[in-house]
């Protein structure tokens, strides 16, 4: 339904179907923003008690901003929604924070000091939680081809656990922790064959598609785990994908793992079973993700009653939240460059789409051009009474797919070297971004109680220019 607007329609026949049009493009709504954000008496912006101007002077823009609070929050928030329900039910929980999301240092330790364990997908995440001050114990290493120095770091390092993508990663890090005598901790991804309600990109556990092994073939290849002595078997690992907003996916995996669990359980120990992650969050007003709170009592209740129907000891669980956590938590800061109004021809009607540029785009958020990912915008600097323009927010690359934000409605009176700010980028902006044009990656900032700190300086063409190496050695290189 359109909303009017001083007594006239402006609902945009090129506006999705979702959206509504907004009657004060002031508001900021807290489904999408940290719950620090707000407005000050001139209407810029404050995140984390700093204003946006400061930010963008000090640092420059493109900018992710990071609420410190805000992530800490949600760390807390998770770990009490399972947590607590599963102390009902005698089980343990273990979080692990999925590094994936959003990584530095800086954000590793924050983890770390809120109780979190970490899961790890790559040797260069592992060096940044080690950098961080975590220790093997409270680290996991994930992927579907890890190297064998990726391996043998991991096993060196008292990785808590490995988790075995294929059957040929058996014998490999079997033999690498036989020849450090050590006996590595193992879980076993599982395809469960769960269809996750999410972008096709984002749902993994579908059949054709390159992570975990099919339960049809668990049994036999924990046999062959088992018969190493150099491996421990801590259980099963489902991940069915990310974005999810419906629960009963998570549930019904869970289902499909704890019936394989009850047999392997009769031959030997299974000590804990890992869901892994997935929860959706609101990118834009329409999203509507499911309570955090909900998630884990619902979760954890029917493994609970899963068990118990199956006349075995409820496993412990282990969860990896990466968006949940990191997603809201951050903002991408943005100037404005160029503004131009496109007549565009549509089933609907003939209407007008504003394009804003910014100083920024693909290679600061793949996620728009990658899945045609949805995010919302607002004119960061100012308050304005100016009436809603339907805009499509886009980088300044050499690519008609660079955009940002698809569809949002910002004021009629925005004008160029402006401050615009986008939500909702803490979890896979700064983790995709490249240097596609040769555009430095962006620098990354944390705000907390009015102050800010630098997480990560951004890249400056020399930066760039040192990995070349006809420009390091001044001549061509003739090898």
């Amino acid at each position: 339904m359109s909303v009017p607007r001083n007594g006239c329609e402006l609902k945009n026949p090129l506006a999705p179907d979702w959206m509504q049009t907004p009657n004060d493009l002031n508001l900021l709504n807290d489904k999408v923003w940290p719950a620090s954000a707000a407005r000050d008496g001139t209407g810029e912006i404050q995140i984390g008690g700093v204003g946006v101007g400061e930010l963008a002077s000090k640092y420059g823009t493109p900018l992710y901003v990071i609420d410190e609070d805000e992530f800490r929050s949600r760390l807390n928030q998770l770990n009490r929604a399972f947590t607590k329900p599963a102390r009902e039910h005698g089980m343990k929980v273990r979080m692990y924070y999925a590094a994936k999301a959003l990584l530095t240092t800086d954000i590793a330790r924050w983890v770390q000091q809120e109780g979190y364990s970490i899961d790890v997908a790559s040797g260069g995440e592992l060096s940044v939680a080690l950098a961080a001050g975590f220790e093997g114990p409270k680290i996991g290493l994930h992927g579907n081809n890890k190297s064998l120095s990726e391996i043998s770091k991991a096993v060196t390092h008292g990785v808590n656990a490995i988790v075995i993508d294929s059957e040929l990663e058996i014998e490999r890090i079997a033999s690498i922790a036989e020849s450090n005598s050590v006996v590595q901790g193992v879980r076993l991804r599982v395809n469960s064959g769960v269809h996750a309600s999410t972008h096709e990109y984002l749902a993994t556990a579908r059949e054709d598609q390159k992570f975990g092994i099919p339960l049809d073939q668990v049994e036999s290849l924990v046999e062959v785990i088992r018969s190493h002595s150099s491996l421990r078997f801590l259980g099963l690992h489902s991940h069915i994908g990310s974005q999810i907003f419906v629960v009963d996916g998570f549930i019904e995996a869970a289902r499909r793992l704890l019936q394989t669990h009850a047999k392997l359980a009769e031959k030997g120990e299974v000590p804990e079973l890992n869901l892994g992650g997935g929860f959706g969050i609101a990118y834009v007003d329409n999203d509507k993700p499911v309570n955090i709170k909900e998630i884990g009592q619902r979760i954890v209740n029917n493994v609970a009653s899963l068990a118990e129907e199956m006349g075995i000891k409820p496993p412990d669980l282990c969860f990896e939240p990466g968006r949940v956590i990191a997603g809201p938590s951050g903002v991408t800061l943005y100037n404005v460059g160029t503004i131009k109004d496109v007549e565009v021809s549509s089933e609907k009607g003939t209407a007008v789409r504003r394009y804003v540029s910014v100083d920024g785009g693909m290679s600061d958020n793949l996620r728009s051009s990658l899945y045609g990912a949805e995010y919302s915008a607002s004119l960061a600097s100012r308050a304005t009474d100016a009436e809603p323009v339907l805009s499509r927010v886009v980088g300044k690359h050499c690519e008609s797919g660079d955009v940002v934000v698809n569809h949002t409605y910002l004021p009629s009176d925005l004008a160029i070297n402006e401050l615009i700010a986008v939500p909702a980028t803490g979890a896979y902006c700064f983790s995709l971004a490249s240097n596609y044009n040769y555009l430095g990656r962006p620098p990354m900032a944390s705000v907390r109680a009015g102050e800010s700190t630098l997480l990560v300086r951004g890249e400056t063409e020399q930066d760039m220019l040192a990995r070349d190496e006809g420009y390091r050695t001044g001549k061509p290189n003739e090898s």
